[in-house]
């Protein structure tokens, strides 16, 4: 009985610990500003102005073009394109880009890939380019054709309320609105000198008692993930009492709500030295502060009351139906990984064969990990004994298949669709990863 209550406490602490670790470091400068640029499509760019392009009826030699192009612009991580799906999705995209853009965004996050290339290999980075960019289209055309009835009855729902009225234009201002959204996420996320460069130094060790340091370094915390964490408590709170009446008008909850998610962007932007209580104010941070302030003077100049009020209110819907499901996914797939040993490793995937390769995307699935730390991940794998076939099938479905992004999509698309999108995900990492293993043994 003891060692059982043991084995179940390991499982919960790792759980838990994954979540920490999430909320800390993964959240809030690309997960926030996606939430926040899915409410802004759904509020402010006509579903005329999608269905044009990515809309059931739209010329494929355009949509799916286009939806690829899209996701590769944002390339964002697995977690952080589902509210950009399910926006675009709800705004009359067809089924089939939408698809494809949800497969793409992910898979060829330019950071990732490059990580990959240096960690890893050439081989993989090209491979997980390129597979990434046919398996998208191909995979959004199959999910088009196998729900062609819905999705032709849905093309007759848009036509009759008129969604392809080529007359409708976006407001200017709504697309400098939109880039500069955009801006914040990849700012947020992206790896150049500029924005890494270090301005300033605050050295904060003195003013941290030693029992919280204690408490930090026993829960695997540094401390700025410790208070972006106590902050995202506190927006909670302040969403709450601030969002969920908002048809109302902004009140006195929604401006600190407002704020405060302003305050947390710019903290997760500042970079902590690792062992220290150090913070340091970079490049990125003057640019979160100043496109942040770019934000709220053309949204207060260009947009109404009611059309603010409105972009909050989808948002926060957004962010309702699918954070609850993220927080949970990121929970079980922290105990999967104590499930799983790693002996596993190279008994199961050390030889290119069929099973070796579906194991490869079973270990996407249950040991997802955040957008650059799946390659450290599938190093490790690698080390361990893993063939490269079933690396790169890891590779490929790990920012497509994790347990979160299958709970929200079953949520968003329902469980036909989901089932069928993770069944050929599957398939095509599969076959993807066993044919890449009988390249490199030809090759040699």
């Amino acid at each position: 009985m003891n060692e059982f209550l043991t084995y179940v406490g390991s499982l919960l602490s790792a759980g838990w610990l994954s979540l920490l670790d999430y909320l800390a470091a993964h959240v809030l400068l690309c997960l926030v500003p996606a939430f926040v640029i899915a409410g802004f499509m759904d509020t402010m760019i006509p579903k005329e102005a999608v269905t044009r392009f990515l809309g059931p009826g739209a010329k494929k030699w355009i949509s799916y073009p286009a939806s690829a192009l899209g996701g590769f612009i944002l390339a964002v991580c697995s977690c952080t394109i589902l509210p950009l799906f399910a926006g675009i999705w709800k705004r009359g995209a067809g089924l089939g880009p939408a698809i494809t853009f949800l497969f793409v965004g992910p898979a060829i996050n330019i950071l990732a890939i490059t990580y990959t290339g240096a960690a890893i290999g050439m081989d993989i980075a090209l491979a997980r380019v390129a597979l990434s960019i046919i398996f998208g289209i191909v995979i959004g055309l199959l999910m088009a054709w196998f729900f062609r009835h819905e999705e032709s009855q849905r093309l007759s729902d848009l036509q009759a309320d008129g969604a392809f009225d080529g007359t409708v234009e976006v407001k200017k201002s709504v697309w400098i609105l939109f880039a500069l959204l955009a801006a914040v996420l990849i700012v947020g996320t992206l790896q150049i000198s500029p924005l890494t460069h270090t301005l300033l130094k605050f050295d904060l060790g003195a003013l941290v008692p030693a029992w919280l340091a204690k408490g930090l370094g026993f829960l695997g915390l540094n401390l700025q993930g410790a208070v972006l964490i106590l902050l995202l408590v506190v927006i909670g709170i302040a969403c709450w009492k601030g969002f969920e009446k908002i048809d109302a008008g902004l009140n006195r909850w929604s401006y600190l709500a407002l704020g405060l998610i302003a305050f947390t962007i710019l903290f997760a932007a500042l970079k902590e030295e690792t062992g220290s209580f150090s913070l340091f104010l970079t490049g990125r941070s003057l640019a979160m502060l100043v496109l942040l302030g770019l934000v709220w003077r053309f949204a207060r100049v260009y947009l109404g009351a009611e059309e603010i009020t409105e972009w909050i209110w989808e948002t926060w819907k957004f962010v309702k139906q699918i954070f609850p499901l993220l927080i949970v996914g990121v929970f079980i797939a922290g105990m999967a990984r104590v499930i799983v040993p790693e002996n596993w490793v190279q008994a199961v995937a050390g030889r290119n064969t069929l099973v070796a390769n579906f194991f490869g995307v079973v270990f996407g699935v249950l040991m997802y990990f955040p957008t650059l730390v799946e390659v450290p991940i599938a190093k490790m794998f690698l080390d361990l004994g893993m063939a490269r076939g079933p690396l790169l099938a890891y590779l490929l479905s790990d920012p497509e298949l994790s347990l979160q992004s299958v709970m929200v999509l079953n949520k968003v698309m329902g469980r036909q669709k989901t089932a069928a999108y993770v069944g050929l995900v599957a398939l095509f990492c599969t076959l993807a990863g066993y044919f890449f293993g009988i390249l490199l043994t030809v090759i040699k």
